[in-house]
């Protein structure tokens, strides 16, 4: 960013979702915060369809940056495992459950889809662990829990004729496990039936413990939020040299994707909007085609190693920056950084809201 942020250049401005507005005569900033957010949680209407090799290659200058930060390492999920046995600890758990979804993923780097059966994954106070999983995908489970670089720990499988319920309360008994704290996103008939067969007493939501445990972000964790975020701008970029009279906010999404592909990112997403299109909060209409002069909106992210960049650009295609637009964006910006400015350890985030919500209620 620059001392002189130009409002109509799509790599100044407010980085969250700034909500820019260009129908009958007014705008609309948008809000500020740092939402919690594992892959996959945009909407699939914002995802699009794969990129072509013709869209690909029309960004020559993108090279892979996947390499520029290391992944997480096996050794680094395994001292996660430890320190969640310990947050369990002082938290009066004895061990916590959990099925495929962003807390598996981060203490383990096992990825396991959702069915009408439990597979989940279970850490324990002193930080071991095991596994709960269908009889006939054990061997699926084999390939992707043990070998060089993987979690490794018990299965433990429960048979088409049962549930998983009486399996797994045995292998916490064996365990000394008699408190079991569920993952926050454990669906309900899972929680029902684990509370069922061990008693509602024995049971609860852990999230004071996932809270801890993923709320609270190392070094290296950082730098790759934060590469991920620089690599999601570099693609905007990019996209922005490439836009044409008549593209739609469809077409710009594909190009958006194309980007990051060259970038090395994944698990891309992209919300593109032009003029009043953008009326609404996540939008309406991605039909409309783009026309000089026009307010384009690009909301998007891409994914590096699991951790996911979220960034939103405004600008104005081809043409000058109409004064209101420009008033909004100033507006937004003067929020933004009130917030910033704000933000102090022990400061709660309700209060740096307030803060900026203040400055745009203001004009």
């Amino acid at each position: 960013m620059t001392d002189s942020p130009r409002p109509g250049s799509p790599t100044d401005g407010p980085s969250r979702r700034s909500l820019l507005t260009y129908s009958a005569g007014f705008a609309v900033g948008g809000a500020l915060g740092l939402p919690l957010k594992a892959e996959g949680a945009h909407p699939d209407r914002y995802r699009v369809a794969g990129s072509s090799r013709r869209d690909v290659d029309r960004f020559p200058q993108l090279q892979d940056q996947s390499g520029s930060v290391a992944p997480i390492s096996p050794e680094e999920r395994a001292a996660r495992r430890l320190r969640l046995g310990g947050i369990l600890r002082a938290l009066g758990w004895d061990a916590i459950l959990m099925e495929g979804g962003a807390t598996m993923s981060y203490l383990s780097d096992v990825g396991w889809g959702h069915s009408e059966r439990l597979f989940g994954l279970v850490v324990a106070a002193d930080g071991s662990h095991f596994w709960i999983c269908p009889g006939f995908e054990a061997e699926k489970a084999e390939l992707r829990i043990h070998g060089d670089g993987l979690p490794g720990g018990e299965i433990v499988t429960w048979q088409e004729h049962e549930y998983p319920f009486a399996p797994l309360a045995a292998a916490l008994k064996e365990r000394g496990a008699e408190r079991l704290a569920l993952e926050p996103s454990l669906r309900h008939r899972f929680a029902h039936g684990v509370a069922t067969e061990l008693g509602a007493a024995r049971v609860g939501i852990g999230l004071d413990a996932v809270v801890e445990l993923r709320g609270r972000k190392d070094a290296h964790e950082l730098a790759l939020l934060r590469r991920a975020n620089e690599l999601t701008q570099q693609a905007i970029v990019a996209v922005s040299k490439k836009l044409l009279p008549g593209m739609t906010g469809r077409d710009i999404s594909r190009l958006m994707s194309a980007a990051h592909r060259k970038l090395g990112m994944g698990g891309g997403w992209t919300l593109a909007l032009i003029g009043p299109a953008a009326a609404y909060p996540h939008g309406e209409d991605q039909t409309r085609p783009l026309a000089k002069g026009e307010v384009v909106l690009v909301d998007t992210g891409g994914t590096l190693h699991g951790y996911q960049s979220d960034t939103a650009r405004s600008w104005v295609f081809g043409g000058e920056v109409p004064a209101k637009v420009a008033d909004v964006w100033k507006r937004v910006r003067e929020a933004q950084q009130a917030a910033f400015d704000a933000i102090r350890p022990g400061v709660e985030c309700r209060e740096i809201d307030r803060v900026a919500r203040k400055v745009v209620e203001a004009g």
